[in-house]
């Protein structure tokens, strides 16, 4: 795909946009066809890890004991000991707010099975996953990481969308991220340039500017 194509349509999509009092986001819109959403391997759920973060900050939440939560306070949100977790047996009031607060929910794994018993229900709903993290792994550099972590999923709608940016960031780190996500959904399907309807590229409050390449996709 021409990425000046894809570039122009970033550009537009955010000199397009009115005017607001908050930072917007960059989304792509991913429109596909001829996918079958009941068969379960075509059920997208992919995580792309952004080459260039979004400047709009990912809320990363640990749940973790030990070394691994004395770290993961230098550099996560929130930290969830097993103390905590215990606590939310039973309150789903408690474990419903954890997972509107966190974008992400990294689990040493030993503690997924009580993750699973109490963050887990709720953080399905969201389209949230807890992520396990080996016990002797760097959860600095996984913090760090998964900032930068976007998920792919279908849900009852044959589309997929995301967040590729902010509208302070360069077009052309937007561009980037928007490959980096199209090449990641391009591999999960099986004939991606019958598969791909449209791809369209917008700022949250703003007008949806398509990217004219899939029109042409046929030559």
């Amino acid at each position: 795909m021409p990425r000046d194509l894809v570039e122009k349509a970033v550009k537009e999509a955010i000199e397009g946009s009115p005017p607001r009092n908050f930072k917007q986001a960059v989304e792509l819109i991913v429109v596909l066809k001829d996918v079958d959403l009941k068969n379960p391997q075509m059920r997208l759920r992919e995580i792309v890890f952004l080459p260039n973060p979004p400047r709009k900050k990912t809320t990363i939440c640990v749940a973790a004991d030990g070394d691994m939560a004395v770290k993961a306070k230098e550099v996560a949100d929130r930290v969830i000991t097993r103390e905590e977790l215990q606590g939310l047996v039973g309150n789903r009031k408690a474990a419903k707010k954890i997972a509107e607060a966190c974008d992400w929910v990294l689990v040493r794994t030993d503690l997924m099975p009580l993750v699973g018993r109490t963050l887990a229900p709720a953080l399905g709903p969201r389209g949230k996953v807890p992520v396990p993290v080996p016990p002797n792994a760097n959860i600095v550099d996984f913090v760090n990481r998964y900032r930068a972590a976007v998920i792919l999923r279908t849900k009852d709608q044959p589309q997929v969308a995301c967040r590729v940016g902010t509208e302070d960031m360069e077009p052309k780190e937007i561009t980037e991220n928007i490959f980096k996500v199209l090449t990641t959904l391009e591999n999960r399907l099986p004939n991606p340039r019958q598969n791909i309807a449209r791809i369209i590229v917008k700022t949250t409050m703003g007008p949806p500017i398509e990217v004219p390449f899939y029109l042409a996709k046929t030559e």
